[in-house]
């Protein structure tokens, strides 16, 4: 290093020790001491070389042998830790007490100083960043995010300062590309989920990152970890009042200028994200937090148009998640779409009763066909599919048709045809009762107003009046009684599951047990002559195999 003066450090006293009297006239040789490798000599020796420098000047040369201990990966990885850490405790006293800025009239071998002292601290963040952050120990790890977090609360409090040449810039790069998510989901919990000038600048280096000129696998898998950190924000700003939790402590204006500026970033690092390509878990993630979590991010939501109606036209489960999307965009910000009931129609298949998300979808299903201006034939179809999708459903499922179809037959008494319709011709009625008919319901079509929904009937509701499970048998048979009740509260059908029914029939009080009258059999397959003509049937299969 330079030559360097003497002087203690600002804001540190100077210790006196107690030196041996040295010969007059001898001059006293600096004696170089090295750390030992052994655990608490070499905790002692570290503590010794930052005591050194924070008391004098003359000793800076110590912070160089404190670099090489915390990037040597041939010690114990707590003697460089402990390293790492004495040379953050120096150079957050160096930035505080401006022994790294320089200054007009400062003696050539002062900027000397200075120009050293900035290229130790350059490749400090470059131990930090290469050989702890990227290091397969997570006690490395997780010391080095803390190390460097500190860091940029010092530096936000230099004069003049600059978000462009903050560490957390490399520090919020190098955690999205880590394959392990144990570090990144700190990040996310301690800094990124809990202070608003950490997350807005955050937003911003997401966004120019992915922009850059990224390989395809590392532009996935920080796609991956940046859509992981935004899906961690459980909460989001309604006014500037909420804009109050920062980290930094800036000389000056606010790290977050307004509301507005706030959630562009949002918006702009969530669309760079989308855009940088997410698989089909990725996809139903982000639907399924939507509405109360993303939207509200957005100044402009009808942005993710596109990506919901791509979502939409999916199908399977993924259609049924950006329901609640689209929903939103057409309540809340009047989207016209196109063919809307069509596309809902072509939800209803044979899946759509044995999905998790089948409460979701009755909820919102329940409440697009709310509305008594929709046309009885299109109100029609959607009760005679569910009706039909109904005969072969859980009846965890069934439950939930039945009370709805009644709300549509109270909501819309144009459609009660299909429960009663006498027939006025004679020979007709005598020749249906006869030969029977054909069902007019056409279940193959696409389009909702025209699957003469309206001439069928609903004998399927009426089927599951003989259903297996008494639960289901018992409320199939609402539709023979008289309009005189209420409507169902949908939400006392919708989480029901083969469990609670089964908890639900073995908790019920019996007035007398069950009978039960049962042989078991001797033999299954055999009889007293050989097979028998269930094992003959099995020998042939086999044989046949």
């Amino acid at each position: 290093m330079p030559g360097a003066k003497a002087t203690a450090v600002a804001g540190v006293k100077r210790k006196r020790e107690a030196r041996k009297p040295e010969r007059r006239g001898s001059k006293a040789k600096p004696r170089r001491q090295e750390p030992s490798e052994e655990g608490d000599d070499a905790q002692a020796d570290i503590l010794r070389l930052e005591a050194e420098v924070l008391e004098s000047r003359k000793h800076y040369n110590n912070i160089a042998t404190l670099l090489q201990l915390a990037k040597d990966e041939s010690l114990a990885s707590e003697i460089t830790i402990l390293a790492a850490v004495a040379t953050c405790r120096i150079f957050t006293r160096l930035l505080a007490s401006g022994d790294m800025i320089k200054s007009k009239g400062m003696d050539q071998s002062e900027v000397l100083i200075v120009s050293w002292l900035k290229e130790r601290y350059r490749e400090y963040m470059d131990v930090l960043l290469r050989h702890f952050l990227r290091s397969e120990h997570a006690s490395k790890q997780s010391t080095a995010l803390t190390l460097l977090m500190r860091i940029v609360k010092e530096e936000s409090k230099q004069k003049d300062y600059s978000w462009k040449k903050t560490p957390l810039t490399q520090t919020v790069e190098t955690l999205i590309l880590l394959e392990d998510d144990a570090t990144r989901e700190e990040f996310a919990e301690k800094f990124f989920g809990q202070f608003d000038d950490i997350r807005f600048h955050t937003f911003k280096i997401i966004k120019n990152f992915l922009a850059s000129d990224l390989e395809i696998s590392q532009k996935q898998r920080a796609a991956s970890a940046s859509l992981t950190m935004l899906l961690s924000l459980q909460t989001v700003p309604t006014s500037k009042g909420d804009i109050k939790n920062f980290y930094t402590e800036p000389q000056g204006k606010s790290p977050v200028s307004s509301l507005s500026v706030y959630k562009e970033q949002a918006q702009e690092c969530w669309l760079a994200t989308l855009r940088s390509g997410i698989d089909k878990n990725q996809r139903k993630s982000v639907l399924s937090v939507f509405s109360h979590q993303i939207a509200p991010w957005f100044p402009q939501p009808e942005m993710l148009m596109d990506f919901l109606t791509d979502s939409y036209n999916v199908g399977g489960a993924t259609s049924l998640l950006a329901l609640s999307g689209l929903y939103y965009l057409i309540s809340e910000k009047n989207l016209d779409y196109p063919s809307f009931y069509q596309k809902l129609y072509s939800l209803l298949d044979e899946s759509l009763l044995y999905s998790k998300h089948r409460s979701r979808f009755f909820r919102l299903l329940d409440t697009f066909m709310s509305s008594t201006h929709l046309p009885a034939t299109l109100v029609a179809s959607f009760i005679k599919r569910l009706s039909r999708l109904a005969l072969h459903a859980p009846p965890a499922g069934v439950v939930v048709v039945m009370p709805w179809a009644y709300n549509m037959f109270k909501r819309h008494p144009a459609c009660t045809f299909m429960m009663h319709r006498e027939i006025q011709d004679p020979e007709w009625k005598e020749q249906i009762e006869e030969e029977g008919m054909d069902d007019p319901f056409n279940m193959e079509e696409k389009d909702p107003l025209l699957t003469n929904a309206i001439e069928s009937s609903v004998w399927e509701l009426e089927s599951l009046q003989s259903h297996y499970h008494p639960n289901v048998a018992t409320l199939a048979k609402i539709i023979s009684e008289q309009f005189t009740k209420r409507s169902y509260n949908l939400e006392d059908f919708l989480d029901h599951s083969y469990t609670a029914l089964l908890d639900n029939e073995l908790a019920r009080d019996l007035k007398k047990d069950p009978e039960v009258d049962f042989e078991i059999p001797k033999r299954i397959l055999t009889a007293d002559e050989g097979l028998n003509p269930l094992g003959l049937l099995l020998t042939q299969v086999i044989e046949t195999r």
